[in-house]
């Protein structure tokens, strides 16, 4: 039986905000693939930048050619939150999902 590529790619689970601030207090870290001037317009407390798009023009995204070695040089291969490597996690909503979800949070405390 033939398989397609598409049988061989896994699917990245996909978590929502809550569920990224959960695992930041136990300990995860956060890997932010946005470009540099995206990142440096805000990003969650404690997360590193690793651009994914170097630049993005009219005749196309530029991809980081060394961002698998960006990543394992920051994180290690067996981190618990890397993209690309296992136990890797994607934000539902992106880093907007994140805010408002530490918005809420924040309100709700005492």
């Amino acid at each position: 039986m033939a398989t397609s590529s598409s049988d061989k790619e896994q699917v990245l689970p996909t978590i929502d905000a809550d569920q990224v601030h959960a695992l930041l207090s136990s300990g995860h870290g956060y890997i932010d693939v946005r470009m540099q001037e995206d990142f440096d317009k805000g990003h969650a407390p404690g997360a590193r930048n690793v651009p994914y798009y170097l630049s993005v023009t009219p005749q196309g995204k530029e991809k980081n050619p060394r961002f698998i070695e960006e990543v394992a040089a920051l994180f290690g291969k067996d981190g618990g939150f890397i993209v690309g490597f296992k136990n890797a996690r994607n934000l539902q909503g992106g880093y907007r999902s994140f805010l408002q979800s530490a918005n809420q949070q924040s309100a709700q405390q005492p």
